[in-house]
This record gives structure tokens, sequence and C-alpha cells, in this order.
């Protein structure tokens, strides 16, 4: 598994335990067993992202960097800094 997979199934953890679920009881909310969520969070495709991130109330990016993380980002056009505030 390569370093980046990895962040990101921790993140997507991260992001459960912080919407107040046990791996066990969001599970239960996708009708899956926790098996197959801990196998699909191993290596998620982009649909399976998307199903996720609906189900927990955040953008995908979230299982990326947490909002804390995230301070500004740079336009594409001009190049300027574009600052960020993120509620949680």
């Amino acid at each position: 598994m390569c370093i980046f997979a990895l962040v990101m199934e921790n993140r997507i953890k991260e992001v459960i335990k912080e919407k107040g679920y046990t791996m066990k009881e969001f599970a239960e909310v996708l009708g899956i067993t926790r098996e197959n969520l801990h196998s699909i969070i191993r290596n998620p495709s982009s649909p399976t992202l998307e199903k996720l991130s609906n189900a927990l109330g955040v953008p995908v990016w979230q299982f990326f960097a947490s909002p804390d993380e995230v301070k500004s980002i740079v336009c594409p056009h001009c190049g300027k800094p574009i600052h960020l505030k993120v509620d949680k």
C-alpha cells in the first residue's frame, strides 16, 4: 500500500469518527458489514468516495485534508492566493 492510500484511509476513518460513528455503526448506515467497509476504505474508487462523502455530509476533499490544513488555494487564472475560512 502506498503512503498516499494509507493517509487517505486514516483520514476517512478520522472523518467517520468526527461525525460520531464507530466503524460498525457507519457500516450499518451504508448497509454493509464492517469488514466490507474496511475493505472499500483501503482502496476506494471515485464513486465510493462520493457515496462515503454523501453519507457523512462532507465534501470529498475532506478525505484528503482536514479543514485545519486548508488555509488557502491559488487561483488557477491569476496565481493569487485565495484565503479560505472553513466552518466545522
